[in-house]
């Protein structure tokens, strides 16, 4: 979400503004100081942790160590520890302030863009490609924090790669503010998991980058209608699908949830916390009250054909994290109609579950993914 308004500062003797963009809809920094080389890290770190930004005028590479060491100097700081007889739910909420505390005070290291998402620094990368890419055609010079342009920039990077998918034997390219599918687990178990019989239709519910939908196609089902209501998913879906010759197979529509009809097989992925999103990626991770898990089930028996699966593809983590129990997903199955024909479980393999330095090991170290085979009642 782009926010509209100004930034301000004084310079050279004189108040000055521009347009301010937040792609996480932070508001605009009210203490604005103008910095360049000179500054010290220790400056800049303190000066930001007290909620002062600073528009850079320097070396643009140097802006970069800057940010570094601001950052190195963020997590050398002890962080605060959920009480000794606090549960897993409580340290997820002090994580979670740290890193949103976090990304507060490195986001006041500010640049300058003018017309053609030029940055007028010394040293300054080309960055228009990647601008375009994230927010359009520009509307005029504006101020944004060097760490959302370091996020354009990696973004555009994942977006020329590509993610490897084992699963597809093919590329996947991630669009900035869609998740990347870098976690091939859940993307293995819609490729491992039985199909039902007779399955020539199949809805794809937040699709995302289109992944899930290219296997289903891949696995031989003539027709897939993949939803989001995201235009850069949409965007993104679209133009991957496109890459890999499905595009005459999968139709993508914009929809909340489902689409209209009925189908022998509704894949949904939903996002797997319970908590507000903070950002356009988090909202891959971040489900807030499970609205989307809770409309997917919900709606489920209402667009599966007689025989038809529902597949819900779910982590567990927000059980470890004390988000949510078992006994309340279940109960939602049994409230909506459904029934459990099976369930596939994977592992994960991210890095992340052997970090014993992790805020949140224990629960990732335990954390399951698991596709469940639901039908109606």
């Amino acid at each position: 979400m782009t926010v509209p308004s100004s930034i301000c500062w004084t310079e050279d003797g004189e108040t000055r503004s521009a347009r301010w963009h937040s792609e996480s809809g932070t508001p605009p920094p009210r203490r604005v100081l103008v910095a360049d080389d000179r500054i010290t890290a220790d400056a800049a770190w303190r000066l930001a942790s007290e909620g002062t930004a600073l528009l850079w005028r320097g070396d643009f590479q140097n802006a970069r160590q800057l940010l570094q060491a601001m950052a190195r100097r963020i997590d050398r700081k002890p962080r605060k520890a959920a009480s000794a007889t606090a549960g897993p739910a409580e340290a997820f909420h002090l994580y979670r302030q740290a890193q949103s505390q976090r990304a507060r005070t490195l986001g006041m290291l500010l640049l300058p863009f003018e017309d053609e998402y030029r940055v007028p620094l010394r040293r300054a990368p080309d960055v228009r490609q990647a601008c375009n890419e994230a927010y359009g055609p520009q509307d005029g010079p504006f101020v944004a924090s060097l760490r959302e342009l370091m996020g354009l920039i990696g973004a555009h990077e994942w977006r020329k790669k590509g993610v490897a998918i084992a699963a597809l034997g093919e590329r996947i390219h991630p669009h900035y503010g869609v998740f990347a599918p870098i976690r091939g687990e859940y993307v293995g178990l819609v490729a491992a998991a039985p199909l039902p019989a007779a399955c020539a239709l199949a809805f794809d519910i937040g699709t995302g980058t289109g992944v899930l939908a290219a296997v289903l196609a891949q696995r031989g089902i003539a027709r897939i209608v993949a939803t989001d209501q995201d235009p850069r998913a949409l965007a993104c879906a679209s133009e991957n699908l496109a890459r890999l010759g499905l595009a005459a197979r999968v139709e993508v529509v914009p929809a909340d949830l489902f689409p209209p009809g009925r189908a022998p097989l509704v894949v949904c992925n939903p996002p797997w916390v319970p908590a507000r999103a903070s950002s356009p990626l988090e909202r891959a991770v971040y489900d807030p009250d499970s609205r989307m898990l809770m409309g997917f089930i919900k709606g489920l028996a209402a667009h599966l054909e007689t025989g038809g699966e529902g597949w819900l593809v779910l982590s567990d983590l927000a059980e470890h994290l004390g988000l949510r129990s078992r006994t309340e997903l279940l109960a939602a199955f049994d409230e909506a109609g459904l029934k459990l024909v099976g369930r596939l479980d994977a592992k994960p393999g991210h890095p992340r579950t052997a970090d014993t330095a992790d805020a949140l090991h224990a629960a990732r170290a335990a954390e399951l993914t698991s596709l469940w085979r639901l039908a109606v009642r």
